[in-house]
């Protein structure tokens, strides 16, 4: 192991890192993908070799710099290296979720006027063939995985072999066209375009520097420290900013190993195989997480059940305590880490949106390392963490030593927009000059349009909520949605959850049952369904879910209080417009698509009827009749109680 990290001052762009990297480790291991069941090794000279067959082949093809080449697919090996490939010759790369409709990615390539699209497999090259004609740049569809391929005939599809073929027969006649393009790339080159989360409409794209990127990552190292040969399960989508700086940005500085999984399905034990150092999850993996274990310990005997409550009592006294219970760790918590894949962490983080506290204290107490980033697309992506043990469940830790930040019009709670900076700063929004300038303040300051404040006791960030989420009842509660609906994801039942009340008498929830856990808990208790809309319906769900809302009520302000809920007849989904790609609630979508179901809630009616049509991701429909019951827990507040 050693913290012998590249100077990102000298190598300036990804390319020139990675042929460093081969020049100076040519056998060490720089990644490694499980395929089959097996899993196959590529060192630093494979990982070069790649990216130069497959950046002559796209320079072969005609791809010049300041072009743009979108990359669609999981994450692979080939989606890393058709990045870098694309910067080799000084193009820019824009990845696309791979889960995106059609009409998103026809958006994106239109707007960038992508003349490639490196695409996975045949599911990829379909949504592809079916756009190309609304998308009059697109030259060529390159595909890595030939599997179900023989069928098509269009003139822009070109095999990922082919094109590293003609990489090769480039490379022949120009020996060191390669070294090249790589030395003419500069620091300050624009390299990558990142999509926004768009929580209100179509993203937008920040535009950033390869220089400034890699200095932000080696910033976040110094915050976090990974080395060379420890491992990294790459399982978030490459699109997202912090999947680029774990599994792209930081790699290429420090070395680490970055794994990619068989399948999403196969994630767990997967990564359990590996054994991982450091891991990046969503909070919606973790509380995925936290409720599996829970599901888990329904399903066994009662001495296991007691063992398991014991553990974590006795964990959650001691973390309480700033400690840790060593009875907790030998009855539970080893064989717990060990199950989940944890055993050899140093660092986890969780970032994206937040996590709720009770999430974090579950993990903390098993002994993972978990730690709260924050952070922005157009700052390079987190720029604040949790450092060693000051762990503060309400904070997002302290800043990077290359970040800045300040509250702007502070309350007198001192609560006001946080406004931040980094040496990993955009550009500004490709093809948007107007946003860019309503975004960047005094130059080089980024309004994050976040609520917050920095506490005085030990200079830890607390982020609220969106300032436009921010809410206030007719009554002048005001209270974050994002918190209360953080708490009522810790049930191992409550898959998501929507909290209402702005201009609302008061607060009222919208809430997915989380359909693997409720189905067993059905199933054990002899309940007959048929799917996800008859499940949420029956009698004993409502139940077991009032009973669930009702804890996290006995944890709010009497004003705070969700007094009504209903269980929504699907999932809230990203296909459907209801969350961005990285899983944050639209709310204006929610307030649109369900406005007569809200209506009827408000309108103290006990049962809402719906006749909807659901689209699944193939494009295929379903129609859905049935009737929501309203469940009203607690009365409406008094004018006494609001202005607790």
């Amino acid at each position: 192991m050693s913290h012998d990290y590249n100077d990102t001052a000298k190598f300036d762009t990804f390319p020139k890192l990675l042929c460093e990297n081969a020049r100076r480790w040519p056998n060490d291991v720089a990644m490694r993908e499980k395929e089959f069941g097996i899993w196959n090794l590529f060192t630093w000279t494979d990982y070069l070799n790649e990216v130069r067959r497959l950046a002559l082949g796209l320079a072969a093809t005609g791809v010049k710099r300041g072009d743009v080449v979108a990359i669609l697919g999981k994450n692979r090996p080939e989606w890393v290296w058709g990045e870098l490939a694309a910067h080799s010759i000084g193009a820019l790369s824009m990845g696309v979720y791979q889960d995106s409709m059609n009409a998103e990615v026809a958006y994106l390539l239109n707007y960038t006027a992508a003349t490639v699209v490196l695409a996975e497999d045949e599911e990829q090259v379909d949504k592809l063939l079916e756009i190309a004609p609304e998308v009059p740049s697109l030259r060529h569809i390159v595909y890595f995985d030939p599997r179900g391929m023989r069928k098509y005939q269009d003139d822009k599809l070109i095999f990922a072999g082919d094109l590293r073929a003609k990489g090769d027969e480039l490379a022949a006649r120009e020996p060191g066209r390669f070294e090249a393009e790589v030395n003419e790339g500069k620091g300050d080159d624009v390299s990558v375009l990142v999509t926004t989360s768009g929580t209100t409409s179509n993203p937008k794209l920040a535009m950033l520097q390869s220089g400034p990127f890699l200095r932000h990552c080696t910033a976040y190292l110094r915050a976090d420290e990974k080395s060379a040969g420890e491992n990294y399960v790459s399982m978030l989508p490459l699109p997202w900013i912090m999947e680029q700086i774990y599994a792209v940005g930081q790699p290429l500085v420090c070395r680490n190993i970055v794994n990619f999984v068989e399948e999403p399905e196969t994630q767990m034990p997967d990564m359990r195989e590996i054994g991982p150092h450091f891991v990046l999850l969503a909070p919606r993996t973790w509380e995925a997480i936290a409720a599996e274990v829970r599901s888990r310990m329904m399903d066994s005997t009662r001495f296991k059940r007691f063992m398991f409550d014991l553990g974590m009592k006795l964990g959650m006294q001691a973390l309480d305590q700033g400690k840790r219970s060593w009875l907790a760790d030998r009855i539970l918590f080893k064989a717990l880490r060990d199950r989940i894949g944890f055993s050899y962490l140093k660092s986890a983080a969780t970032g994206g949106a937040a996590l709720g506290p009770d999430t974090f204290r579950f993990f903390l107490a098993m002994g993972v390392p978990l730690r709260q980033i924050y952070g922005q697309t157009e700052l390079a992506g987190a720029y604040t963490v949790h450092r060693g043990h000051d762990i503060d469940f309400d904070s997002v830790g302290i800043p990077f030593d290359d970040a800045q930040l300040r509250i702007d019009n502070p309350d007198h709670n001192g609560v006001g927009e946080i406004v931040a900076h980094t040496d990993g700063m955009f550009t500004g929004y490709y093809k948007n000059p107007e946003a860019s300038k309503a975004d960047i303040v005094d130059g080089n300051w980024l309004k994050t349009g976040d609520a917050g404040y920095i506490k005085k006791e030990n200079g830890h960030l607390v982020v609220i909520d969106r300032i436009k989420d921010l809410a206030t009842t007719t009554h002048g509660v005001r209270f974050s949605p994002q918190f209360i609906e953080n708490k009522l994801k810790f049930s191992p039942f409550i898959a998501e959850a929507v909290i209402l009340g702005a201009e609302k008498p008061y607060l009222s929830a919208l809430v997915c049952i989380r359909y693997s856990i409720v189905s067993k808990w059905a199933e054990q208790k002899g309940i007959a369904f048929t799917n996800y809309t008859n499940l949420s319906a029956q009698e004993q769900v409502y139940e077991l879910l009032r009973s669930e809302v009702e804890k996290v009520n006995a944890t709010l302000p009497e004003p705070q209080r969700i007094r009504k809920f209903l269980l929504l007849y699907k999932e809230l989904d990203a296909d459907d417009g209801e969350l961005t790609r990285t899983r944050k609630v639209r709310r204006g979508v929610i307030n649109d698509k369900y406005g007569d179901i809200i209506d009827a809630m408000y309108a103290n009616r006990p049962m809402v009827p719906v006749d909807a049509v659901i689209t699944f991701q193939d494009g295929s429909t379903t129609r859905v009749k049935t009737e929501l019951k309203v469940i009203t827990l607690l009365p409406p507040p008094t004018v006494a109680q609001a202005a607790e």
